[in-house]
């Protein structure tokens, strides 16, 4: 192997060899090596001014200086980097510009954490959170170029790619809401406990909101008329106060986004009457990390990479919620720490920890299901060219289903 042959072949058997290297001897050779060449040093042989008279030290020590010599020929060449052979330093460094759905809340947790504990860094990556200003705006950010990877709603990707076939796209590549958090929110005062009782009201919601968007396919499941309702578009801030003050019959919302701002404005649990969309026929999937098509093109490796760190933050977060909201503190020391662990634990609850994710892992989609859904929401939405289930999720970049299961026992 040291012998002519390996003198003429080592820069290509060199990367296979680094690779085998698995000795602390030998990883201390290659460490040494690096730091001589690197600072300009001779590399040393390793003789003693007595000579070597074992046979055994001699041939070791010929290997060694064969083996530095080889090094030495691949930094003459610029090569030096096959010794990178973890997928981080193949990428080192890579810039990763990151959009979040909404502000820095408690679920923000799952992607601060792993950068707070350098797992994103660990693996090569270079990455910027960023909050955003909803979850549909977040999938227009990253289609736009504006960002490289983001945290969109699953619905709002489907009527991007549908009505814009010939622009950038993007693509979801990891669910982390398996369930929809969409839900309508009535006072039991009001007289509403059903899907039924709402025809006839007026429900508030901003225009983007998801729940909204997709109110005929709850309305259709339920087996009311989409039309009768009225709709109040609201800023996202008044929506929880109008129906606090009797304002609106109804909202939808986020359910760990609405409870807690209705329990803010001194709204209690049980005086509430919650229909979250999951648990009325309505089998949407909520949020996604979505990668554009030019960043996946450009840096395949980067969006697994990003996808690995973040299932392992994620993992963190679900093993110690309360814990997990001080990232979130320190990108926002205004926060109200209890109201975002309880935030945190309801989207765990509601949209996280489905029975689906737990048997098949997080991250992953049933395709039936989603091409289900992409044809409802043609449907709803009236798209002429809906995208198949393919075209909108990548299941390429996801990691090792038993590396996605992480929720505690």
């Amino acid at each position: 192997m040291y012998g002519k042959q390996w003198q003429a072949s080592r820069c290509r058997a060199i990367p296979v060899a680094v690779q085998k290297l698995h000795t602390k001897w030998q990883s201390s050779c290659i460490q040494l090596c690096v730091w001589e060449l690197s600072h300009g040093l001779p590399v040393r042989t390793g003789r003693s001014d007595a000579g070597l008279t074992d046979d055994k030290e001699r041939t070791g020590d010929n290997k060694m200086h064969q083996f530095k010599s080889a090094i030495r020929s691949l930094v003459a060449v610029g090569s030096l980097a096959v010794l990178a052979s973890t997928p981080a330093l193949a990428q080192q460094n890579t810039r990763v510009n990151f959009q979040l759905d909404w502000r820095m809340e408690g679920p923000a947790a799952l992607f601060l954490l792993g950068e707070a504990e350098g797992y994103y860094r660990e693996e090569g990556l270079n990455v910027s959170i960023d909050t955003g200003s909803g979850s549909a705006a977040a999938i227009t950010r990253v289609a736009s170029g504006a960002y490289d990877m983001g945290f969109g709603d699953m619905s709002a990707l489907v009527e991007f790619l549908a009505n814009n076939p010939d622009s950038p796209g993007l693509r979801a590549v990891m669910v982390v809401y398996d369930a929809t958090p969409a839900t309508v929110f009535a006072l039991k005062r009001s007289g509403i406990e059903s899907p039924e009782d709402l025809a006839g009201k007026t429900l508030a919601a901003p225009s983007f909101d998801g729940g909204r968007r997709t109110w005929d396919m709850f309305a259709e499941a339920n087996g009311i008329a989409p039309d009768s309702v009225s709709w109040q578009s609201v800023d996202p801030a008044l929506r929880e106060t109008m129906l606090a003050r009797g304002e609106a019959d109804a909202i939808t919302g986020f359910y760990f986004t609405s409870l807690i701002n209705l329990e803010s404005r001194g709204v209690d649990e049980d005086d509430l009457v919650m229909m979250p969309y999951s648990e009325y026929g309505v089998p949407l999937y909520g949020n996604v990390i979505v990668a554009s098509d030019r960043f996946i093109e450009n840096n395949p490796d980067a969006v697994s990479a990003f996808l690995r760190a973040f299932t392992r933050s994620m993992k963190d977060v679900l093993a110690d919620p309360d814990a997990a909201v001080e990232y979130v503190r320190r990108r926002d020391e205004l926060i109200d720490v209890a109201t975002e662990q309880r935030r945190l634990k309801l989207a765990i609850e509601g949209s996280i920890d489905t029975p689906e994710a737990r048997e098949n892992g997080v991250g992953g989609v049933d395709m039936e299901r989603l091409q289900t859904t992409i044809d409802q929401l043609a449907e709803v939405f009236g798209l002429e060219n809906p995208p198949t289930a393919e075209a909108v999720f990548d299941t390429s970049f996801l990691p090792d289903q038993d590396d996605r299961r992480v929720f505690p026992d």
